[in-house]
């Protein structure tokens, strides 16, 4: 018969190994570098992971920035809060495609932002870059892979980049050193609640 000494005995000794596994995976686990990361999928929170982890940045210390594409000239939560707390923000501030329907006046709003986001992947004196809803830049061709590819590629050797949107390019996913896939299993407004002030945006 198993007594309860008996099966704080066995978790201990299970959770023993487990301690024994990560410790050796933390140990190898020694170099040191800017990462490149990428949170892409169709399910809600992609830029708000994105954001948040700027916002961890910050909350150390890192010097940050954020370029955004796609969005509006409405107001952001998350800009409000980081904007206050020293982030740089570049925004093209057409809003979604749909709406502008201007093909030439989105490219030149993206590749404005562009320009700004080339000149922070060379400052070595900002720690992370958020280039949020970038994936669509690339789908849409408003933007050159290449060209975006190579600035990252020779960003500061610590410099940390981040890029959210849809439909990643692969080219980007294979560059990158940690994927997440954010995928949706229920969406408030497929049911008509609208969006949400300081939640959705």
């Amino acid at each position: 018969m198993t007594t309860e000494t008996d099966k704080t005995q066995k978790h201990q000794a299970r959770m023993q190994r487990i301690k024994e596994k990560v410790d050796a995976r933390i140990d190898s686990a020694q170099e040191e570098r800017g990462l490149l990361i990428v949170i892409t999928g169709n399910g809600k929170g992609k830029s708000t992971s994105g954001f948040g982890t700027l916002a961890r940045a910050v909350g150390h210390g890192y010097k940050a920035a954020a370029l955004q594409f796609i969005k509006g000239d409405w107001a952001c939560g998350e800009r409000n809060l980081l904007e206050n707390n020293g982030v740089e923000f570049h925004v093209m501030a057409t809003g979604f495609t749909w709406d502008t329907q201007d093909k030439s006046k989105d490219i030149a709003a993206a590749t404005k932002v562009w320009q700004e986001a080339k000149r922070l992947l060379q400052d070595e004196s900002v720690d992370v870059v958020l280039l949020d809803e970038l994936t669509y830049m690339l789908s849409y061709k408003y933007l050159d892979l290449d060209e975006v590819i190579e600035a990252i590629v020779n960003r500061p050797a610590m410099q940390h980049v981040i890029i959210t949107g849809r439909a990643c390019h692969r080219s980007i996913i294979e560059l990158a050193d940690t994927v997440s896939e954010v995928q949706p299993l229920k969406h408030a407004f497929d049911n008509g609640i609208k969006a949400q002030k300081g939640i959705d945006w």
